[in-house]
């Protein structure tokens, strides 16, 4: 008999149900790992996110960083996102950080300053390890983070487009370019769409590099480099990304980034950008006293009075992620480099560039699972919206959990993967919670950290040590 008509002895039930579908759940809708935005899966990359629950937060970045005019040079340029208590990492920060990058760059905070402003918004992560001590190592993260969120891009195809607009008007280029801006900057960004529509790029190129805010740039800038050429190549983000690796590292990096850029993203139509940094304390927990001064002058003097372009016309805004304790590692830092004085760390004291960050309410805490399950419910669901949790349930798991984010996402998600393999279970009650969670220590020593158990240094004793 033929092997195409054999058939095996044992074989799954052509009905089976899903693992969750029991609780009308397509899949575990819970996150077992820290937000990463450059994760596919959007229970990790902050594509679920429950925004009132930060709503009082994110109001007071609008207020203090957002709406203010650009043009305005006495506003604020420096801030900080910090912890109200010590409850260790996975309080929501990178969450609220993440998505605060996507509020921004959707209209490029046109619409949230009522047009007063254009600037975007890119996320830096310092690197783990103590990689990133010095300023100059700093100012690397941020150009990479402008690579990666392809605001150069989007900048090259804003000065082609203008520039296209201005010498062709008759072909009305604004109506060819309906559509997602992404598909937008992509097809500008090709010489065949010039080619195709009978324009010539070289003139496009010619004029573009008349614009006022590129006449002082280097001859050696990307965009100028073939400034005399017959031919006009066509410059991509690649072309910035490896001339940043021909320059020295130091001053010319720093003026690349900090002046070079700032002309060109001007010349494009931003008047400003915020560089918002999560886990600021992997800087400071691995300098020594001297580093962190050298670090608070150097970052003074990009956002404040240096002789770069960002500085004198306050191009960039910085927003700080600090975790409970940092203000007291990198004080006498801030106080001696001058930082301290207009961007006190002192949280008593009521300032608009400190933004606290509270722990979750109960109010909070089921809005947030509510949030996840509903991404992950089956299709016409006919269940609570807490299902298969029971609101005792997630009170407790709230209280065991300190309210902490991360300790209750993961906890929910162990609840539901054990309860899944029972198949006389459909709620996760409180009894079931008690009897799942007390027996569980998330430690170090497993074989994969997860958002709860990632190392915490003990930072007020950090500081003291420093300062000793």
């Amino acid at each position: 008999m033929s092997n195409l008509l054999k058939m095996p002895k044992a074989q799954p039930s052509a009905n089976r149900e899903g693992q969750f579908e029991r609780f009308q759940l397509t899949e575990n809708p819970f996150p077992t790992e820290p937000v990463n935005k450059d994760s596919s899966d959007r229970r990790v990359n902050g594509g679920i996110y429950e925004s009132d629950i930060r709503t009082q937060e994110y109001k007071m970045v609008e207020e203090a960083f957002l709406k203010p005019p650009q043009t305005d040079r006495n506003r604020l340029r420096l801030g900080y996102i910090c912890d109200t208590s010590y409850i260790g990492r996975g309080n929501g920060k990178s969450a609220f950080l993440v998505n605060l990058v996507h509020r921004i760059n959707k209209n490029y905070c046109l619409d949230i300053s009522d047009e007063v402003n254009k600037c975007f918004a890119i996320y830096v992560t310092p690197e783990p390890g103590g990689r990133t001590k010095t300023f100059p190592g700093f100012v690397d993260l941020i150009f990479d983070s402008m690579i990666q969120s392809g605001i150069i891009d989007v900048s090259l195809a804003g000065l082609r487009l203008r520039a296209a607009q201005d010498l062709h008007p008759a072909k009305n280029l604004i109506a060819l370019t309906n559509g997602e801006e992404r598909d937008i900057v992509q097809r500008v960004n090709a010489r065949e769409w010039y080619d195709n529509l009978g324009i010539s790029y070289a003139e496009i190129a010619s004029s573009m590099l008349e614009n006022p805010y590129l006449q002082s740039l280097p001859n050696e800038f990307p965009l100028m480099s073939d400034r005399s050429a017959m031919f006009h190549r066509f410059v991509t983000t690649n072309d910035f990304s490896e001339y940043y690796q021909t320059l020295h590292r130091g001053r010319p990096r720093l003026d690349f980034v900090l002046s070079h850029m700032v002309q060109m993203y001007y010349a494009a139509g931003f008047n400003g950008a915020y560089v918002l940094v999560d886990d600021f304390e992997r800087i400071p927990d691995f300098q020594t006293g001297r580093q962190r001064k050298d670090f608070a002058i150097e970052l003074r003097s990009a956002l404040l009075d240096g002789p770069y372009a960002s500085a004198k016309d306050g191009f960039y805004n910085m927003l700080l992620v600090l975790h409970a304790g940092v203000p007291q590692l990198i004080r006498e830092a801030w106080m001696t480099s001058g930082l301290g004085n207009r961007y006190s760390l002192d949280a008593t004291i009521q300032s608009k560039h400190w933004i606290p960050f509270g722990k979750l309410s109960r109010d909070h805490v089921l809005l947030l699972l509510k949030k996840y399950l509903t991404a992950y419910r089956v299709p016409q669901a006919s269940c609570d919206s807490l299902a298969p949790f029971k609101q005792e349930a997630i009170d407790y798991i709230a209280d065991n959990s300190e309210f902490n984010a991360a300790r209750i996402l993961r906890t929910c998600w162990d609840l539901l993967e054990k309860a899944a393999q029972d198949p006389q279970r459909d709620v996760i009650d409180e009894a079931f919670v008690r009897e799942n969670t007390d027996k569980q220590n998330y430690d170090s020593s497993e074989p994969n950290p997860t958002i709860e158990n990632q190392r915490v240094t003990n930072l007020p004793q950090k500081a003291r040590e420093g300062q000793s």
